[in-house]
């Protein structure tokens, strides 16, 4: 059996990785808004979800979890799942609607919070719908963006970006739903900590998506 790892650790790969994701939004708003630099941007967003998916693969592997890693990861997918939509969107390039429906769907999710607290929770468990719409929407953006340039085949990636991009947020709105249910559940049969035995929750998986 492998030694566990002190669970305050830092100094890993997979947080290395989030942290520079987390840099990267910076860079991404600069290079599209400020130096309309669209390529970097692309390979911007392409890195992100590349590395995204590698830092999970990267702490299973050599056992490099970290309580850090398990509040840094979803906390920084989640600023991306915000900021990435709101720039293309001040680029012209995604409507202003879409990104309210994903807007108002965070919003919402993340009002629900303190009643998960009061039940001694931090988060729901992660569903595989919710993964499977952060990945669509992850892969979306690039492609869209890739579709901004005058050519025949960029029209090709663009179209299969907004499949993308339509697809994953239905899936989206349906992992709400689901989160809702488990919510609803929640609520009814786990009863509400007492102020004097009430302590913050213990970080658990958080739900992504």
């Amino acid at each position: 059996m492998e030694p566990a790892l002190p669970p305050n650790r830092v100094l890993t790969v997979p947080n290395a990785l989030s942290a520079l994701r987390l840099v990267l939004i910076a860079v991404f708003t600069y290079a599209l808004l400020g130096a309309h630099a669209n390529g970097w941007a692309v390979g911007i967003l392409m890195f992100s979800g590349a590395s995204d998916w590698a830092d999970g693969k990267i702490a299973r592997l050599l056992n490099q979890s970290s309580r850090l890693g398990v509040l840094l990861d979803p906390a920084v997918d989640r600023l991306y799942m915000v900021c990435v939509p709101v720039v293309m969107a001040m680029s012209g390039i995604v409507p202003w609607w879409f990104v309210a429906v994903l807007l108002a769907r965070d919003g919402v999710l993340a009002a629900t919070l303190p009643l998960l607290w009061s039940r001694g929770l931090s988060a729901l468990p992660v569903t595989y719908i919710g993964k499977a719409a952060t990945f669509a929407l992850m892969s979306g953006f690039p492609l869209v963006l890739l579709g901004t340039w005058d050519a025949l085949w960029s029209r090709v990636v663009g179209a299969c970006g907004w499949a993308f991009l339509i697809w994953g947020m239905y899936a989206y709105l349906w992992s709400f739903a689901l989160y809702v249910v488990q919510l609803t559940l929640v609520v009814r049969r786990m009863p509400r900590l007492d102020h004097g035995a009430r302590r913050p929750p213990t970080p658990k998986a958080v739900e992504r998506g």
